[in-house]
């Protein structure tokens, strides 16, 4: 299937690893050029080249990169100031901390909401006007499965990913929808990541068990009975951004192998 991507531009955060790296693949798979926004710099460029290598012969897509955190005004700053136009953005931050609320003060609860709530709105500010005055846009915010089945020990994700749902959901009804940009959530379950490992750590440390035995603990919770990989989530939110999911809008896609146990 083609997906009508090749050519266009897309800005991908947190795409040094993890799930923004596999949707960084899966654009420049299918042709789109790619913005990687990541703090890490080593990282970050070693990830570039690699796409560069793996994608721009094959498919003409290129891949820049800026080293810079976007949950702060001036990284955003430096990010639209190599590039201000983008067909399909990606939002992607680290998720906050793991915990007891009761050990979270104010400040805590702000960084949260700068990182996982109003740094996507932010981005999604910056760019909507332009993809309507194109007649094209794709946004996706990475948020968390959480959002349907919250987690006792992520409540500041909880809190300020459920803030960026609820504005989303009012935003992606607007008079934008008929100028071609949709605007979805796509919620990863557990998926085989770095953030992933640091949550089973705290629920290790929490119940005084072993890694291992909290690892196999969630798989067998997950009807798929394993973790998702970056490269399938990568290609969700390729479809996503694809010219066939344009009556896809204002949505909440979980990706997380069954283990939501709702029927809605």
């Amino acid at each position: 299937m083609d997906l009508g991507i090749a050519g266009k531009w897309a800005l991908v955060c947190g795409a040094s690893k993890g799930l923004g790296f596999g949707c960084a693949q899966a654009l420049m798979r299918e042709g789109g050029n790619v913005l990687l926004v990541a703090r890490g710099g080593d990282v970050l460029q070693a990830s570039a080249d690699k796409l560069i290598a793996a994608y721009e012969g094959s498919t003409g897509a290129t891949a820049k990169f800026v080293s810079e955190d976007i949950t702060t005004p001036q990284g955003r700053q430096a990010v639209f100031a190599v590039r201000s136009d983008f067909d399909i953005v990606v939002t992607n931050a680290g998720g906050p901390p793991t915990g007891d609320f009761r050990d979270w003060d104010r400040d805590a609860w702000i960084r949260a909401l700068d990182a996982n709530m109003l740094t996507p709105i932010e981005l999604i500010k910056a760019t909507v006007d332009g993809m309507a005055a194109r007649g094209f846009g794709r946004i996706v915010n990475i948020t968390s499965g959480a959002v349907k089945a919250p987690i006792d020990i992520l409540g500041l994700s909880n809190g300020a990913r459920s803030g960026l749902t609820g504005f989303v959901a009012g935003v992606a009804r607007s008079g934008l929808a008929a100028k071609g940009v949709t605007i979805n959530n796509l919620l990863p379950g557990a998926f085989d990541t770095d953030r992933l490992q640091g949550v089973m750590q705290g629920a290790a440390k929490k119940t005084s068990q072993a890694i291992e035995v909290v690892m196999a603990a969630r798989r067998n919770t997950i009807p798929a009975r394993r973790f998702g990989t970056v490269e399938e989530f990568g290609a969700i939110c390729a479809f996503l951004c694809s010219q066939h999911a344009g009556y896809i809008n204002g949505q909440n896609v979980l990706a997380d192998g069954g283990a939501y146990p709702g029927t809605f």
